[in-house]
């Protein structure tokens, strides 16, 4: 039985994670290569009235309306500003049970790697500028230090609420606007 616990401590401790890196103005950034689905130049995106600064508005991802969020604006860190550099990353994660897609705003992708569950650590208790909650740990690559995001917490609760629903509108317009009959006063 000691025998079985060492070999799955050990099989734990040599297991390596692979992880997509970005940047945040200086900061970076990674998450998962499993919840990072691809990697788009950042196109044309429609701007959804009433909702969020940082639901910057919707694309059209081969025939789905998908919801795009700035991670710079959500995490109180300025505008996320176009540039040849920017692009977005279309992040899978799960809302209720059900796969939930969503583009993320990046100043720029760095690279896919892996990093040994050992060069991971808990995330700080201060000092970081966005909440706590929403990070998985702290990496280190030689002397770099970098934020590993968890796209199941960063894109649930009420917020993600606001993204679905930014998407369902832009896909379903007309459901948000009165047709004559509801307008017209009554008797008329």
């Amino acid at each position: 039985m000691q025998e079985a616990i060492q070999a799955m401590a050990a099989a734990m401790i040599t297991k390596t994670n692979q992880y997509l890196s970005f940047k945040l103005g200086a900061e970076t950034y990674a998450f998962d290569v499993g919840n990072a689905r691809e990697i788009l130049e950042c196109s044309a995106i429609t701007q959804m009235p009433k909702t969020p600064e940082w639901i910057r508005g919707v694309i059209n991802l081969r025939g789905n309306v998908v919801p795009v969020l700035d991670m710079k604006m959500k995490f109180e860190m300025g505008k996320t500003e176009q540039t040849v550099n920017t692009c977005l990353i279309i992040v899978e994660s799960t809302l209720d049970g059900d796969l939930f897609i969503v583009g993320v705003l990046a100043d720029s992708v760095q690279e896919v790697f892996e990093l040994d569950a050992g060069l991971i650590e808990p995330p700080p208790k201060f000092g970081v500028k966005i909440a706590t909650q929403y990070i998985r740990g702290m990496g280190r690559r030689g002397n770099e230090l970098f934020i590993i995001l968890d796209a199941e917490r960063i894109f649930s609760g009420d917020e993600a609420e606001e993204m679905l629903a930014a998407s369902e509108i832009a896909e379903h317009p007309q459901a948000q606007q009165p047709t004559d009959e509801q307008v017209a006063p009554a008797g008329a």
